[in-house]
């Protein structure tokens, strides 16, 4: 009887050192989550400060804000809302409002690529907490995203004209947005495995770089379009955004440099103060207005896309 107490003792003392060697290795993979985009943006910013110190002083980091940091910070705002609650549109709508406050073209696509390093990496921490994110579908669509969105600000800088595919990018994100608003209107929609995530996430991740944005109406499109949940599908596509808008904004700053610093700032803040937020609001709208939204915003953003463009 002895041997058998001593013996019982000994595995539960064993079982409970697992169970701590596992609670700690999940606890540092959950940290992990928080650990690699905060370092990430540190380094970031600790690189632009230094590379373009003399911007950062104080005559160079105010003159010239007025009014227009409040707009261009308002802007950046309503574009994060958008884009963290319904899993797209940042890119499409702040670049829209920039052009038509009149900012240049090239101004406006620098200041949105650099600034969403920031914003994507403000929204994917935010879904972490409010947990919104599936991590098994992150993984899918990360290193894909990257490659894919790296190959096509080498491209763009280099070789093809964005302009040129921008009109089949919006006839698909139309085609995309009638089958979410047809899927939300039916009682019952049943969840199909979605094939070949890891091509998804090489043509959304290169059409994101090439067409200034794409990455949330075409992976998150598609996702809700074979029935996924909202909530879950937009937070896990916003968490691996960031690496893709990382990757891009990389390129694009190593090919043609940074201009706009005012633009990029008010972006940034209105940005970074609001991603929390929109985090939030996921878990409160209801599955059919967030699938009707999404749709609506897809067409009207494409129908103004092709109108430019005709």
């Amino acid at each position: 009887m002895d041997l058998n107490k001593d013996g019982s003792k000994i595995m539960e003392k064993g079982l409970e050192i697992n169970a701590v060697e596992v609670k700690s290795e999940v606890s540092l993979k959950e940290r992990l989550w928080i650990i690699i985009p905060v370092v990430l943006l540190i380094g970031l910013l600790a690189t632009l400060g230094y590379n373009h110190y003399a911007e950062f002083t104080w005559d160079g980091f105010v003159g010239g804000f007025n009014q227009e940091l409040l707009v261009f910070f308002l802007i950046g705002v309503f574009a994060q809302l958008v884009d963290g609650t319904l899993g797209m549109g940042y890119g499409a709508t702040s670049t829209s409002f920039l052009l038509a406050y009149g900012v240049p073209p090239v101004v406006s696509s620098t200041a949105v690529h650099v600034s969403e390093m920031f914003t994507t990496g403000a929204s994917a921490l935010s879904h972490h907490r409010f947990g919104n994110i599936n991590k098994k579908l992150v993984k899918h669509l990360l290193i894909p995203g990257v490659l894919g969105s790296i190959t096509g600000a080498y491209l763009l800088s280099d070789v093809i004209n964005g302009d040129v595919i921008k009109p089949f990018i919006a006839v698909y994100m139309i085609i995309l947005a009638i089958i979410i608003i047809k899927k939300a209107l039916k009682k019952n929609i049943v969840k199909k495995k979605t094939k070949k995530l890891s091509v998804l996430a090489v043509f959304g991740g290169f059409m994101d770089s090439v067409g200034g944005g794409g990455w949330g109406p075409i992976v998150t499109s598609t996702l809700l379009g074979r029935g996924r949940n909202p909530r879950y599908t937009i937070g896990s596509v916003n968490a691996a955004e960031f690496a893709i808008s990382f990757a891009s904004g990389i390129t694009f700053m190593l090919f043609g440099g940074i201009h706009g610093w005012q633009v990029i700032i008010g972006l940034i803040l209105g940005g970074v103060i609001s991603a929390p937020l929109a985090a939030f609001l996921v878990n409160k709208i209801k599955r059919k207005p967030m699938m009707i939204a999404v749709g609506i915003l897809i067409i009207l953003l494409s129908l103004k896309t092709l109108s430019k463009l005709l």
